[in-house]
């Protein structure tokens, strides 16, 4: 979250905070109407980001009450970055940089299973398309161009991991494994790295020839 909050912000960490609130709580907090209180909730339920159910009470009608969802765990603060990276380093310290490697390859393993099922029956840019879904879900905002016929650039704009991959290299090269493997039938080159410096993880994909 931004040190200078939105009113989404805030009544998003409001929220995350008290578990459960109804509308009159959020207005006073917020130092708002309930109207314009109950218009956020209605943006931020579209977006799944909160649910609402009906407490009954003992006196006085039932009323709303709201809470978040899952889905706006992303938006705060963590840790898991460094975390992710102190135990890979005592890993490495540890038993020595192979284990480090294959921790990664496993997990490669395990994520390529899962695409491969996702993809299953899938033309070429019908998969691109899922790998683009799939990786956006996953936080990299992924954009998709095709250059020329039968040559796309897959841009990866954010790097979820980027600290991890900026001390473990075997993270990138795991990706650019993965997506080979996805896609034998092209040819896939990595062109830019946000970890080494680049400003998006850039991939080209070149379609092969049929013979």
């Amino acid at each position: 979250m931004a040190r200078e909050q939105t009113t989404r912000q805030k009544l998003l960490v409001y929220m995350k905070k008290q578990g459960t609130v109804d509308v009159q709580q959020l207005a006073e907090h917020l130092q708002m109407t309930k109207v314009a209180v109950r218009k956020h909730l209605d943006l931020l339920h579209r977006e799944h980001y909160v649910e609402a159910s009906i407490m009954r009470r003992q006196i006085g009608r039932p009323v709303f009450v709201y809470k978040l969802t899952p889905a706006p765990e992303r938006l705060f603060p963590t840790h898991y970055d460094e975390w992710v990276t102190e135990l890979m380093e005592n890993v490495e310290e540890l038993f020595g940089e192979s284990h480090v490697a294959m921790l990664f390859e496993r997990r490669m393993k395990r994520i390529q299973q899962k695409y491969r099922e996702q993809m299953a029956g899938q033309s070429f840019e019908e998969r691109l398309d899922t790998l683009a879904k799939l990786q956006d879900a996953d936080g990299y905002m992924v954009k998709l161009e095709q250059k020329a016929d039968g040559v796309y650039s897959f841009i990866e704009t954010n790097c979820p991991i980027a600290r991890v991959a900026s001390e473990f290299p075997q993270a990138c090269q795991c990706e650019w494994s993965l997506f080979a493997s996805l896609f034998n039938d092209a040819q896939v080159d990595r062109t830019e790295c946000i970890a080494e410096g680049g400003t998006c993880c850039r991939y080209l994909l070149t379609k092969k020839q049929q013979t």
